[in-house]
């Protein structure tokens, strides 16, 4: 399943690099770009509470997890056929849908092999292997543009690793058609954890509001001239590489130390917002890799922590509801950002750094009543 992202976020990774200079190109607006994303994010994660609970009910993982891989992925090659914004919006919002659809799936068929193997091991491994994936990607998509190819051949060429994720899947299903049997399963882990999960859904809803996607940075660095649009798929492949890095590391800290580790890694990561949207060169570089770390750390350690306080039996569920909080959140905190970047960038930076600050303490707190419910679970 590494293997099938590593592949998978190649094609997606690849095509979202450029979405904000291909917007453009077609004639989008800011608030067009802020939008977009944002309800690509909202249908995506918004969509998962119900896929979780029927991946849940069904028991059917692998049925779930390959359709949306399938819709996600073939999504991006069709790109290639838009010549409008709407058009375009239409595919945009196709990808995160089918990513919404096998999420839950995916992700909780990978957590029963991180119950031997360690939670964050096992999300911060596949996060790594997404974040290759999504430096190789962009990657592909800038050579394409350098070469004269334009967005829509750019995006025809991604159909490529999109083939590969699902005969790399197909193989996978085979291989392992019940990955549930590696976890025994769990009765409910009481009521500390569950206010624990609570509190961690809120404090990553702020985290959520407040972390732009990187379609309107990269439309910032494009429309204010601070890198060339063939230049600026090159940053989101560096930034990728950052979180694949960080994303690994974090893992493994996370599996020795808790969830501790969630708080200063975003205290450090806030950082990003003013340094990619006020400022030029290297410094602006240096926000667009904290993001890469942020996304890193997001997508690696939210759901093995989610794993280690909920029961095999409710678990796609659990990552569904969890995801779906922090859609909702990402959508409208990013529909909000695209909205005040055409009237002050410096309104953006407040709004993205005080919605993350305010998700620390959350995060903190939820750690609190974790460790409570272990030593209680020790006793």
């Amino acid at each position: 399943m590494g293997i099938v992202s590593l592949f998978a976020d190649m094609t997606y990774e690849g095509a979202r690099s450029v979405l904000g200079p291909f917007f453009a190109a077609l004639g989008a607006s800011g608030a067009v770009v802020g939008v977009v994303a944002g309800a690509g994010e909202l249908i995506g994660y918004a969509l998962r509470y119900a896929s979780g609970h029927l991946a849940d009910r069904t028991r059917r993982y692998w049925p779930i997890a390959f359709a949306g891989y399938a819709i996600n992925l073939l999504s991006v090659p069709a790109l290639g056929l838009a010549r409008s914004w709407p058009v375009a919006s239409m595919f945009t919002i196709g990808e995160r849908f089918g990513r919404g659809v096998r999420k839950p799936a995916n992700n909780a068929m990978i957590s029963y092999a991180g119950s031997q193997l360690g939670q964050g091991w096992v999300f911060g491994f596949r996060e790594a292997m997404d974040q290759t994936g999504a430096t190789i990607g962009p990657l592909l998509v800038a050579g394409a543009l350098a070469i004269g190819l334009g967005f829509n051949h750019a995006f025809a060429l991604l159909a490529i690793p999109a083939f590969l994720s699902l005969v790399v899947m197909t193989a996978a299903w085979r291989l392992f058609p019940v990955p549930s049997s590696f976890e025994k399963a769990q009765a409910h882990l009481g009521g500390n954890h569950r206010a624990a999960y609570w509190i961690y859904a809120a404090g990553a809803a702020c985290l959520a509001a407040g972390f732009a996607d990187f379609p309107l940075i990269s439309y910032h660095f494009a429309k204010a001239h601070v890198f060339g649009a063939d230049v600026i798929p090159v940053i989101y492949a560096a930034a990728m590489l950052s979180a694949a890095v960080a994303s690994i590391g974090l893992g493994r800290l996370y599996d020795r130390f808790g969830t501790p580790l969630l708080v200063i890694t975003f205290i450090v990561v806030a950082a990003y917002t003013p340094l990619a949207f006020l400022f030029g060169g290297w410094v602006a570089l240096i926000g667009a890799f904290l993001w890469g770390i942020g996304m890193g750390a997001q997508d690696a350690l939210f759901p093995a922590l989610v794993a280690k306080i909920t029961p095999q039996q409710t678990r796609a569920s659990a990552l569904g509801t969890f995801d779906a909080i922090y859609g909702i959140a990402w959508f409208a905190g990013s529909a909000l950002m695209g909205l005040i970047y055409d009237r002050s960038l410096v309104a953006v930076v407040i709004f993205g750094v005080s919605a993350q600050l305010v998700g620390v303490p959350l995060v903190a707190l939820a750690s609190t009543r974790h460790r409570h419910a272990e030593a209680a679970i020790a006793k």
